[in-house]
């Protein structure tokens, strides 16, 4: 077993080689003078089983295009199987046809992903699930509800209610509330029209109640700044916003300041660009559930297991 990382999160890479008492392969990895991306593996692979760590996060492009080099660059040096970790997977929004005549980019993706040579994936909490369905090769889908409710149980948490930002999300939120031994509440949002939406009418019982609003990831933090004031304004005495990918770009830090939830918990799926002031923010690894779950696919065991 070998472990690779691209130049997106290095550091996820390290700690998940310490999980597993090992080192990263050496590798090159820069620019020619006209910006093309360049990769050169300086250890043997031949035979070896490679698993390449590389989120696809900011810049977006750069790190999809990297990872399928490497992977292109591992196949042409005989590794025996590449197994692509992708903690957090790009282009998931992209993943139907809402109007006429837009992509399906997800599914582009993962194309794009086995013709580079790619015999397995490793994701984390998928914005939506069916893109296990777009790739022709096995995908091992990882949830990052272990770490994150391990968590809020060593918190403290009292009486909690997980709250879902909207109906779609009610099927995680209610995941999390199984973990937690608690209530279950979801915002109900009513379309008034083409342009407007009626946001307010929450459906379960949150007062004088610790509220945890979850979702998938943050990127604006538009919907869950919104879900944190509709909290608020029914009484809940404590609520915290939580979710597996910290993507927050934009105004998201801004509208998450303005919004005051007691706490923000992300994971390290994704780095963060800075640290935020002003802000209760939490950052939880998933270097250990991602190590155990690549101990456990080079040995062939069960990865859905760990959930159970």
């Amino acid at each position: 077993m070998r472990i690779f990382s691209g130049s997106a999160h290095p550091e996820l890479a390290r700690n998940i080689c310490a999980y597993l008492g090992t080192d990263l392969v050496r590798m090159e990895l820069g620019r020619f003078p006209d910006s093309e991306t360049r990769v050169q593996v300086l250890d043997n692979v031949r035979g070896r089983h490679a698993f390449v760590v590389q989120s696809l996060c900011r810049p977006v492009n750069e790190t999809l295009m990297e990872l399928l080099i490497i992977a292109d660059c591992l196949r042409r040096a005989s590794a025996a199987s590449i197994c692509a970790v992708i903690p957090y997977f790009c282009y998931a929004r992209q993943d139907r046809k809402h109007a006429g005549r837009v992509p399906i980019t997800a599914k582009l993706v993962a194309n794009l992903l086995v013709t580079s040579g790619v015999d397995r994936v490793l994701t984390m909490d998928l914005h939506a699930t069916q893109i296990q369905g777009f790739f022709d090769i096995p995908v091992d889908h990882l949830f990052a509800a272990p770490v994150l409710t391990d968590y809020l149980r060593r918190s403290g948490i009292e009486r909690p209610v997980v709250m879902s930002s909207d109906i779609g999300g009610i099927k995680m939120a209610d995941s999390f509330a199984r973990r937690l031994d608690g209530a279950l509440a979801v915002i109900e949002k009513r379309r008034l029209n083409a342009q407007e939406v009626e946001t307010g009418h929450v459906i379960g019982d949150i007062d004088d109640r610790d509220v945890v609003i979850v979702d998938d990831m943050i990127t604006t933090a538009g919907t869950i700044s919104e879900a944190i004031q509709v909290a608020r304004e029914h009484g809940a005495r404590k609520v915290v916003a939580m979710a597996t990918h910290g993507v927050l770009v934009g105004p998201a830090f801004d509208r998450l300041r303005d919004a005051a939830p007691d706490e923000v918990i992300v994971t390290d799926t994704i780095p963060l660009p800075h640290r935020p002031e002003g802000m209760n923010l939490t950052v939880l690894s998933v270097a250990e559930l991602l190590g155990e779950a690549v101990t456990r696919i080079h040995r062939h065991l069960s990865v859905s297991s760990l959930f159970v």
